[in-house]
């Protein structure tokens, strides 16, 4: 059986996973963040029919739309949506299976199940260092990644309830996006929600989050440090 027929894709809510419903509080909190933004940031959400959580997800994303500030009437963060049965094709270029999914950076960044709950916070993170072109690493990390030139794939198995995980999925994000600025585009990071992808979890054995795959293999079960976990990417690549 594939790895995409064993995926669970729910057609109701989850108990563990929140849908993509925001209160004020944290819409007031969303907004004031977006301020940050510098240029356009392009999301892509993939999704398929009968999927309760690709329509959660275009909830949430369209709340980061009308929080982002505007240049000259228009939204510095828009996003668009390909399903699964109309665009083949895009779904096979990005080599996406499972719904929902969220790409950035032609495709090098991508959330696959919601990224809904503290996961909030690493999908804000992240879009403004995109829209900013700037990863925040250190600049010896910078080094150690334009070094790269294999292909290269972070799994950061998350939940919505993990305080930790926002920061492991942040650190994979974006030595994926200084894979992609450096012109190699060779590392691909994927942020994956347990609950909904329980087959990986399953793979990984995870019992705690967060644990970071690297092209297969364990590397990290907790949060790495930043040196630590650029070598580790350079080591398995």
């Amino acid at each position: 059986m594939s790895s995409e027929e064993k995926a669970s894709e729910f057609n109701e809510e989850h108990p563990m996973v929140p849908g993509g419903e925001l209160d004020e509080e944290t819409l007031e909190a969303l907004e004031e963040a977006l301020r940050d933004m510098a240029s356009p940031v392009i999301a892509e959400i993939f999704v398929k029919e009968s999927c309760y959580y690709c329509q959660e997800t275009i909830k949430l994303l369209s709340y980061f739309r009308e929080k982002s500030p505007s240049v000259n009437g228009k939204k510095l963060f828009d996003f668009v949506v390909y399903d699964k049965e109309k665009d083949a094709e895009k779904f096979k270029q990005y080599g996406i299976s499972r719904t929902p999914t969220v790409t950035f950076v032609e495709g090098r960044i991508r959330y696959t199940g919601i990224p809904s709950g503290e996961e909030i916070r690493s999908l804000v993170e992240t879009i403004i260092r995109i829209s900013q072109n700037d990863s925040g690493l250190e600049e010896s990390s910078k080094q150690t990644i334009k070094s790269i030139n294999r292909k290269v794939y972070i799994e950061v198995i998350i939940t919505p309830s993990c305080p930790y995980c926002p920061y492991a999925a942040l650190l994979a994000n974006m030595i994926a996006f200084e894979s992609y600025k450096s012109g190699n585009k060779s590392v691909i990071a994927d942020t994956v929600e347990a609950y909904e992808n329980p087959d990986i979890a399953d793979k990984y054995n995870v019992m705690s989050v967060p644990v970071i795959a690297i092209n297969g293999e364990v590397a990290f079960v907790g949060l790495p440090y930043e040196v630590d976990f650029v070598e580790k990417v350079k080591e398995l690549s």
